[in-house]
């Protein structure tokens, strides 16, 4: 169980950090092509959430599960489209690097351990899933149809990424595969195929996604996503009950990957692993 208390401050200097990366990626010219304008949004964008984040640290204190259902969602959301737009802005830009990519993906992270204590709290387990619309998580439903796409790669990574915000997860699996399908040579195609791998993983789809994860790491040995999918490989394993397979996954991270985010929270779920006696 991550209580994520005391590491909520930490989430505030990470923003910090965060705003100040992506200032130095963008301004980059010529090939960012950001004005000052976008990068005072993100910053001012950064800002808001970090004041939510406040505020949910102190209905932690006060047990606001309502209100805190309300503000977890919302930052999730927020969290996913940033996200996104990282990927795209590495699309862009050559000089973007991989430590702000970590300060999401850790951000992310701390916000799913506040999702999981509220559940937790109203006596729900939950797994370290990407925070679904229920809807979505139905198995069996047939995805709505999805036009295919018409205008560029980065257009097309970007109308996939919005149906996952959205929570329409079936959606956005065929809009990643049908990206994946139309612009095979897309510098975009590794980060598309980790979102694809997200969509199984977010439904509890655990054999399909490791699948998925696994691809990643055969085709694009090179991928700045490899840590990342290291480490939901050996989730999907653990999900799977495949304790050993987990196991060695997490470490083969923590091996290739000293120091990195994903590194940190293998060795999180290795102690977990220990602590269930596998």
């Amino acid at each position: 169980m991550v209580h994520p208390m005391p590491h909520i401050r930490s989430i505030l200097i990470l923003f910090s950090m965060a705003v100040f990366m992506m200032g130095c990626a963008v301004m980059e010219p010529p090939q960012a092509q950001v004005s000052v304008q976008s990068v005072n949004a993100g910053s001012l964008r950064l800002a808001e959430i970090e004041r939510r984040l406040g505020a949910i640290e102190r209905m932690l204190a006060t047990g606001t599960l309502v209100e805190l259902t309300k503000q977890v969602d919302e930052l999730q959301r927020d969290v996913a489209e940033l996200r996104g737009r990282t990927d795209v802005l590495e699309y862009n830009t050559d000089g973007t690097t991989s430590r702000q990519r970590e300060l999401y993906v850790d951000l992310d992270n701390r916000i799913r351990a506040l999702e999981q204590q509220r559940l937790v709290e109203q006596g729900v387990e939950l797994s370290p899933t990407i925070v679904a619309d229920e809807d979505a998580q139905v198995s069996g439903v047939e995805p709505e149809p999805i036009e295919p796409p018409t205008g560029t790669d980065r257009e097309s990574y970007e109308e996939a990424f919005a149906l996952l915000r959205q929570g329409r997860y079936p959606e956005a699996g065929v809009a990643f595969q049908r990206l994946l399908l139309m612009f095979p040579q897309s510098q975009l195609k590794d980060n598309a195929q980790y979102w694809l791998a997200e969509t199984y993983y977010g439904t509890g789809q655990f054999e399909q996604a490791l699948i998925e994860f696994q691809a990643i790491l055969s085709n694009y040995p090179r991928s700045r996503k490899i840590p990342d999918a290291m480490l939901k490989v050996g989730y999907s394993h653990y999900e799977l009950e495949q304790w050993e397979e987990s196991r060695a996954m997490l470490q083969q991270l923590i091996l290739d990957y000293p120091g990195s985010t994903a590194s940190r929270l293998a060795s999180q779920r290795l102690d977990r692993l220990s602590e269930d006696g596998y």
